[in-house]
């Protein structure tokens, strides 16, 4: 029940048009800050929004991406590291689609707090990737963070041992939004 909740989540949220990167054309500088361009692979080696990544995230990354590559689930990175302009950018985008800025705070950090900022944070797709990572995400430290984001996972390397902690239901419950 919760990984087709999840999944349905997701797709709801990507159909809404929750912002994290337009999958348009995007500048070269937009990109440089760590937009992606409708998704780049787990493995570039190129791309900064996949290289400017925690080491340890990537690495729980590319080893759980290549375990899911043999139940046939490719795992793209929708979002990772953001540069804190291309975050001010998201964060005024929200803004002006939501009407404000605390409905905003629920799909977008500043630039002080954002986790994909301090490069320990990605959103991963399709909504296949995400709901297997929400069925064996926590074998490789890996925690859904957020109710609301089914696509955003981050390193909790203890998650193998003890589980995921509880999630927020959005980033508006984070301790960590508060700085």
């Amino acid at each position: 029940m919760v990984v087709v909740s999840t999944a349905a989540i997701g797709v709801l949220a990507w159909t809404i048009g929750i912002p994290h990167g337009d999958h348009e054309t995007l500048s070269a500088a937009t990109v440089a800050g760590g937009a992606v361009p409708g998704g780049v692979s787990i493995f570039d080696d190129k791309h900064p929004s996949v290289v400017n990544l925690d080491p340890d995230l990537l690495g729980s990354l590319r080893r759980a991406a290549t375990d899911a590559a043999d139940d046939g689930v490719a795992f793209v990175v929708n979002s990772g590291w953001r540069s804190p302009e291309y975050q001010q950018q998201l964060l005024r985008d929200a803004v002006s689609k939501y009407g404000s800025e605390k409905e905003a705070a629920r799909w977008v950090a500043t630039p002080t707090t954002s986790a994909h900022v301090a490069g320990e944070a990605v959103d991963v797709g399709p909504t296949e990737a995400a709901a297997w990572l929400s069925m064996r995400g926590t074998e490789y430290g890996l925690c859904q963070i957020y109710a609301n984001e089914p696509w955003h996972y981050e390193l909790r390397p203890e998650a193998n041992e003890s589980g995921c902690p509880p999630q927020y239901a959005d980033p508006t419950e984070d301790p960590r939004m508060q700085q």
